[in-house]
């Protein structure tokens, strides 16, 4: 099976450039860094010499192989922090976010409550959407665990008592809003 022609054995010899190192043991040395690097002496060279040239010329944007590896290892730590803190930030938001959902459940768990009650805006914009939602769905949708039984009871007694005022009702599988 013969290799694809891409042009370039044509020029072969006008593309090579012939470099003789003053001792052999540089030669070697020079061979080992590119196996060390994974790739060819050919490539290993050119990869040096265009690193200097872009140097000498200035280049401030340019960054050669082994500064752009120690920059995307910083970046892949400082990554793996901002990971590490998004994840707590997101389970401190979540806990401050029950907290706040029991704090607002509290009057209705109470059976013998004083006061003004505030029901949830969420629930009650989500009744308000026209189509009838089964307790797991509300419960789904506002954020709350099923496990979490006091939030759930308060959750079903805003059900109950916007039921007792006639402004949602259940029906068959869900709770809807009245329209």
């Amino acid at each position: 099976m013969t290799k694809p022609n891409k042009g370039k054995t044509k020029t072969i010899k006008k593309r090579a450039i012939y470099v003789y190192l003053p001792t052999q043991k540089m030669a070697e040395d020079w061979k080992n860094k590119a196996d060390k690097a994974g790739t060819s002496i050919s490539k290993f060279v050119i990869d040096k010499v265009e690193d200097s040239i872009k140097k000498e010329e200035g280049n401030q944007g340019y960054l050669n192989r082994l500064e752009l590896i120690k920059k995307l290892n910083k970046n892949e730590e400082e990554l793996k922090q901002l990971r590490k803190d998004n994840r707590l930030l997101k389970q401190l938001v979540d806990n401050l976010d029950t907290e706040v959902k029991r704090h607002r459940a509290k009057p209705f768990l109470e059976d013998n409550f004083k006061g003004t009650r505030r029901f949830d805006q969420e629930l009650l914009e989500l009744l308000r959407e026209g189509r009838s939602f089964s307790g797991e769905e509300i419960l789904s949708r506002l954020g709350i665990k099923s496990s979490n039984i006091d939030l759930v009871k308060g959750v079903n007694k805003q059900l109950s008592i916007l039921e007792t005022y006639g402004l949602v009702e259940y029906v068959g599988r869900g709770w809807k809003w009245k329209q």
